[in-house]
């Protein structure tokens, strides 16, 4: 059980209390609950939708989207932060973009970021619930699926920062049980997104570019670029839904 809250205090901003700190055993273990706190996510944001579907669609895609960010207390969004400083400030060397993603200040490249990718979630938002499928689906599968890779990506990556987040997990993490997980996740997503091909390959295409250029640049993953990835992940099967 405390494995579970641990992703729940770790993902969200939940009030989760524990009532000690939590092992690196206990850690790792959390990674295997990653895909349903992210499918809890999605079911809350069902939830919000519920209550304001009399609102305009462009008024309840940022309200979601609002909903979204503080639920996550902004986690990813802080890694994609970093991770756009570090890439475009690396200059293409590894130690200096590992660098500069330590550093807390945020860089204009930063904010530009950010804003595009909630730009585009916000509009992705809009123009899904100004179509004729119902969203809940797309609520429930999207945190769901981006989550769900997390566990892959950590334990099929080696690790760019040995002392880091990302290594402390993958070291202590029952690989077995996290991929049977992470895999169940995947199906369910994919089943409660069954038809949205160009969405669905989109997301494949952009994780296999990522995951390409981790390990071009950094050799690997960080704590950083995990985040990244989810925000990524998130945005771009959110934008192939709304082309479809």
């Amino acid at each position: 059980m405390r494995p579970a809250l641990i992703a729940l205090q770790f993902l969200t901003l939940l009030p989760i209390k524990l009532s000690s700190p939590p092992t690196l055993r206990e850690q790792g273990y959390s990674l295997a609950f990653y895909p349903w706190v992210g499918l809890l996510l999605g079911a809350l944001l069902c939830l919000l939708l519920s209550l304001v579907s009399d609102s305009s669609p462009a008024l309840q895609a940022g309200l979601l989207l609002t909903a979204w960010v503080v639920l996550t207390g902004g986690l990813h969004l802080d890694g994609l932060a970093d991770s756009a400083d570090g890439w475009l400030g690396g200059l293409g060397n590894r130690e200096r973009t590992l660098e500069i993603m330590r550093d807390p200040r945020c860089g204009s490249v930063a904010v530009i970021t950010l804003v595009l990718v909630l730009l585009l979630k916000w509009l992705a938002l809009w123009s899904l619930l100004e179509g004729s499928l119902p969203l809940w689906p797309v609520l429930l599968a999207v945190p769901l699926l981006s989550r769900a890779s997390l566990p892959l990506l950590l334990l099929n990556t080696p690790n760019a920062r040995p002392d880091g987040l990302a290594d402390q997990l993958r070291r202590n993490a029952p690989a077995a049980l996290c991929r049977v997980s992470a895999y169940a996740g995947l199906v369910m997503a994919v089943a409660l997104l069954f038809g949205a091909w160009l969405a669905l390959a989109m997301t494949a295409l952009l994780a296999w570019l990522l995951l390409r250029s981790m390990q071009r640049r950094l050799g690997g993953v960080t704590g950083d670029t995990a985040g990244a990835w989810v925000e990524l992940i998130e945005c771009t099967l959110l934008l192939g839904l709304a082309l479809a």
